[in-house]
């Protein structure tokens, strides 16, 4: 018999570390392979943890509710088969292993003598050294936010590291430790120090005063933070931390498409079982002007940018606790009835909760439809590590000068977008909107076809 592990999987793309929601198995049980063993939330997805192997749980590494790094055990089961396997036969000594090795011998005991002198010293070094330790880069960042002593705290993590779950422990409980009239503590960060960026985050991030709980009053409600709101808190986060944010809007003259749309809507969805909304239209003009600006097309990754071949959108779908990002594959390579099936799936497994890793995957650009709400402006957090969301608001009749003088009553709407400055510019982010405005001002019955 063998003992294998099970660890975290890759749950998503970006996706670094998940949470153990719910245990489908206890040591003892027999699984198959690809049986599901975990429960687990991510910042992405709601998914299950399947075995790789067939035989007999001996233990649960990881407790429910505990989050944990992308690869890291959960737990570990017993296998049949590899026992009978023979051991390899041992390595044959050669004239030259068998000198290192004499020589390692006499090496280890001159060694072990330096080694009862130093260890006094070594220990000392270790109280001196106390507060030059290595934090991750989201925990300085909670660090900062929050004003919190790393020096009182004890970490859970491996040999005592300080992991953002021991952070966000605090910060909910309100029983976060500062530092009065204390010099912060040396650290050694992977984060260059030199980056102007981080440099105009951090000394922002320092004066905001630290964050206290409020104490609950009567007629007060406390609704538990699910794990699923936390993971998009958490992401959240992030991007607005690490994505220097810009913004631009442009005013666009939709008045042609609507009138297209609402002449073919009912025999549309007669025919084909869904409708034809004003979204399918726009996620299609996104989807051509990507392909014609592929910078919009981007992701940040430190030392370069990715300008990704596939364009895939993704969109934005609310329940009513959690937002999720499913997403359209090869959106341009798509006609508009096929985006508007696809948008009506995808719909209908996020609210039934069926939503695959494949749905969520592999998104490069995020359209939000915020006019659904009824909004006219926004400026959305983008979808990291994407480098833009566009944001497409309410449909609204406004009074519009027409050439020669004249008024009248067009539908117009917003289209916002927030764009991550470290990859793209005002100049391609105007050129790419005003490529969107051209393709929906010119859709109309005479020159446009749904199918």
């Amino acid at each position: 018999m063998a003992i294998q592990n099970i660890t975290m999987p890759q749950l998503g793309e970006s996706v670094t570390e998940g949470t153990i929601e719910k245990w489908l198995v206890k040591p003892g049980d027999t699984v198959k392979k690809y049986d599901p063993l975990a429960e687990v939330v991510t910042d992405k997805v709601n998914a299950e943890i399947p075995s790789s192997f067939e035989g007999v749980i001996t233990e649960l590494l990881a407790e429910e509710g505990q989050t944990l790094p992308v690869g890291a055990i959960v737990c570990s089961v017993e296998i049949a088969g590899d026992s009978e396997l023979p051991p390899p036969p041992p390595p044959k000594k050669s004239a030259v292993s068998t000198a290192i090795l004499n020589a390692g011998v006499q090496k280890k005991q001159e060694t072990q003598q330096t080694q009862q002198t130093t260890t006094a010293t070594v220990a000392s070094q270790k109280t001196v050294r106390k507060d030059k330790v290595r934090y991750s880069p989201a925990v300085l960042r909670l660090a900062q936010e929050y004003e919190i002593a790393l020096d009182q705290i004890t970490g859970t993590g491996e040999g005592g590291r300080i992991t953002r779950k021991d952070l966000m422990k605090l910060i909910e409980t309100g029983n976060v430790p500062t530092a009065i009239d204390e010099a912060p503590p040396a650290v050694d960060t992977a984060v260059p120090q030199s980056a102007p960026v981080a440099t105009a985050l951090t000394s922002q991030e320092n004066t905001k005063p630290a964050t206290s709980v409020q104490p609950i009053q009567a007629g007060d409600i406390e609704i538990p933070v699910t794990k699923v709101r936390r993971a998009i808190a958490n992401n959240m986060v992030r991007s607005v931390h690490e994505v220097p944010h810009a913004w631009m809007m442009m005013e666009i003259d939709v008045t042609d498409l609507v009138a297209y749309r609402d002449s073919i809507k009912t025999e549309f969805k007669q025919k084909e079982g869904f409708n034809i909304t004003y979204f399918a239209f726009f996620v299609k003009a996104v989807a051509q002007a990507l392909k014609e600006f592929p910078m919009m097309n981007s992701m940040w990754a430190e030392d370069k940018i990715i300008q990704k071949h596939d364009i895939n959108i993704s969109i934005a779908v609310a329940t009513d606790d959690a937002l999720f990002v499913p997403v359209i594959k090869h959106a341009d390579e798509k006609s508009i009835k096929g985006i508007a099936k696809e948008i009506h799936e995808l719909a209908v497994k996020v609210r039934a909760g069926k939503l695959t890793m494949d749905d969520i995957s592999g998104g490069t650009f995020t359209v939000n439809n915020t006019g659904a709400f009824g909004s006219v402006q926004s400026m959305g957090i983008i979808n990291y590590p994407q480098a833009a969301i566009l944001q497409v608001e309410s449909i609204v009749k406004k009074p519009v000068v027409l050439p020669g003088g004249m008024f009248a009553a067009r539908d117009i709407v917003n289209l916002c977008l927030s764009l991550d400055h470290r990859i793209l510019d005002g100049l391609v982010c105007g050129k790419f909107l005003n490529r969107v405005k051209e393709i929906l001002e010119n859709t109309n019955k005479s020159s446009t076809s749904v199918y």
